[in-house]
């Protein structure tokens, strides 16, 4: 008799076959789970269906399937590597029009499939709070570029839930991409040159690619495969991408704010990189200055008077602090199914490692009753014995570090405030202690650290320029219930400035070492590179990047902490060595839980660290 498959199962199939036909591959391993969809390699996540399949569901669950299959068909990952920018921007933005490129050809040759990912962009979009948007900021600016692409690319309106956010973005963009739009659309099948293309929409928009030669390396190329007009554009665009100027900038008032040094303590919204008339302004991240300094100089602060280590509710009022933390209340019931799930496998798998085992066959104990049917059958066996031991699950504390730089404003910063709120619950269920930790600035462009340097006389090779803001979020010895009011200071936009990543890490290193649990754990979260404009525009480019690199080594060198990190868009791998980067903030929640699952595994390996350091 042929077996019969319920409703779902039959949906799972169909998805996983069609995925994998329109993918043109049929190695494509699909699974599917609660947590969000997700791309690694030939392997596919996706979210489970609901049980009654209802139809707008069903839809943007097979735009999701239809979106990573051609990215599987049509994307080629040494072309993107090569071509993808330094700056954290500008990456998202070439990140955000390469997905555009790869939907938009699957749409025009499939109409359905184009259905089915508007399907999946509009519940997206809707999650991720667009409808509420009334000002343009630059947490936005990646997506509105990339529905102005796929508007260019399929003809196709942008999702009803983000109609206003590209109409806030639409003026402003359309004036200095237009010409570039175009050229995608003539491109789209040969991926190196779209992205080259992609490129130079970057540089037309003002932004750093994050390297010193792009600009020539892009004229370059595009000369071997254009015409002459199109070598004069580039040339044109390539001029102003070099300039740092953000004159007409998107954020509302951010050329007025841009002309204020502003108080070191202010929590506005000033966007970094403005123009004035201090030769030695703060340029755009990842720019080399003009005059270099010493290549091989040690690392160090101008000025570390102004910096402050602060408790979370020291910077809001308590009213503000009830009303944001109910916001994350908010976001939090969205996503509760879901993530309650996944901090209940963690929850398993811990309390399976804690829990009591028995020793069996011995000669002196607790009488085996389960073995003495052996006794009565042959009564020359002796008696045996049992006796309850407890597994050596070591005392743990788990650090949380999170970026609270500018770059993560908007969904980044809100995911992982509900990550670090989950995890903090779950495993102070599983008695493992956990701190929460967030780093950034006071000020954009260097606060009252530069303005001692200028006043110095700008004496060359200053060092770090910025006053720093360590934030404790959640002491490790502080209950959840007593903490969770604070973690909502991290939606307020206000606190996010620049982040200097190598002190934040060696900040939290030296806090765990004075914890008195045998295993500590360090989790970073961040979304780019290190970037303070104030410090790069006078210290070589790498200056920062270099720092963390020595921190990083030092702390993974001596083993006492067991460092990990998480990249949200941005390839942390190359800074940790054990580390995974996500593209979509909505997955970091089920990959923190995962990671910290699979450290505790590791916990035989862990135990062989402790016991040579011991005898060393």
């Amino acid at each position: 008799m042929a077996q019969e498959f319920s409703p779902i199962e039959i949906f799972k199939r169909a998805t996983a076959t069609t995925l994998r036909a329109i993918a043109e591959n049929e190695e494509v391993n699909v699974t599917f789970g609660p947590e969000p969809a997700g791309l690694a390699g030939k392997r596919v996540k996706l979210p489970n269906p609901a049980r009654d399949l209802p139809a707008e569901e069903v839809a943007q669950l097979r735009g999701a399937a239809d979106s990573m299959a051609l990215r599987l068909r049509y994307h080629d990952d040494g072309v993107h590597a090569k071509r993808l920018p330094g700056g954290p921007l500008a990456r998202s933005i070439f990140e955000s029009l390469e997905q555009a490129r790869v939907e938009a050809l699957g749409s025009r040759r499939m109409a359905g499939v184009g259905v089915n990912i508007a399907a999946m962009l509009d519940e997206q979009y809707r999650r991720q709070g667009f409808e509420r948007v009334t000002e343009r900021t630059e947490g936005t600016m990646a997506e509105a570029v990339r529905l102005l692409t796929r508007e260019a690319l399929t003809n196709e309106p942008p999702p009803p839930a983000a109609k206003r956010v590209v109409d806030l973005w639409r003026p402003w963009l359309q004036d200095k991409i237009a010409k570039d739009l175009g050229e995608l659309d003539r491109v789209i099948l040969d991926q190196d040159a779209y992205a080259r293309a992609t490129r130079r929409l970057i540089q037309d928009l003002d932004l750093d690619l994050g390297e010193m030669d792009d600009s020539a390396d892009d004229q370059q190329s595009q000369g071997d495969e254009a015409d002459g007009e199109n070598q004069t554009d580039s040339g044109e665009s390539a001029t102003s991408g070099a300039q740092p100027s953000m004159e007409g900038a998107p954020a509302d008032g951010s050329a007025e704010d841009a002309e204020q040094d502003g108080d070191a303590d202010t929590d506005g919204e000033m966007m970094p990189g403005a123009s004035d008339d201090d030769p030695g302004r703060p340029g755009r991240p990842g720019q080399m200055p003009r005059g270099r300094a010493d290549e091989n100089a040690l690392y160090k602060a101008f000025s570390t008077i102004s910096d402050e280590v602060v408790d979370a509710d020291k910077l809001c009022d308590a009213d503000e602090l009830g009303r944001l933390r109910h916001l994350l209340d908010q976001q939090l019931s969205h996503l509760q199914s879901v993530i309650a799930r996944l901090a209940n496998r963690l929850q398993r798998r811990l309390m399976a490692r804690q829990t009591r085992a028995w020793e069996f066959d011995l000669d002196e104990g607790i009488l085996d009753a389960a073995r003495l049917s052996r006794v009565v059958t042959n009564p020359v066996l002796p008696l045996s014995y049992k006796r309850e031991r407890e597994t050596d699950f070591r005392d743990t504390v788990v650090t949380l570090l999170i970026d609270n730089s500018g770059s993560m404003r908007g969904r980044p910063i809100t995911v992982a405030a509900m990550s670090a709120d989950i995890l903090a619950r779950t495993l102070e269920r599983c008695a493992v202690k956990v701190e929460i930790l967030g780093f950034t600035t006071r000020a954009w462009k260097g606060g009252q650290a530069r303005e001692r340097w200028i006043a110095a006389g700008k004496p060359p090779n200053p060092g770090r320029l910025n006053d720093l803001r360590h934030i404790v979020y959640k002491p490790a010895d502080a209950p959840w219930r007593r903490a969770r009011r604070s973690l909502g200071l991290m939606l307020r936009e206000g606190i996010l400035k620049e982040n200097i990543d190598g002190e934040a890490l060696a900040w939290a290193h030296n806090r765990l070492l004075t914890r008195t649990e045998e295993r500590k754990i360090l989790m970073v979260i961040s979304d780019g590179a290190p970037v303070d404009d104030s410090t790069l525009s006078v210290n070589p480019g790498n200056y920062l990047e270099k720092h963390l690199r020595e921190v990083i080594h030092d702390i993974e060198r001596t083993g006492e902490v067991e460092l990990t990190a998480i990249g949200i868009g941005h390839d942390v791998t190359r800074y940790y060595r054990r580390a995974v980067t996500i593209v979509d903030a909505e997955q970091l929640g089920g990959v923190m839980l995962e990671r910290l699952a699979d450290l505790f595994e590791e916990e035989g390996s862990g135990k062989t660290r402790v016991r040579s350091r011991r005898a060393a």
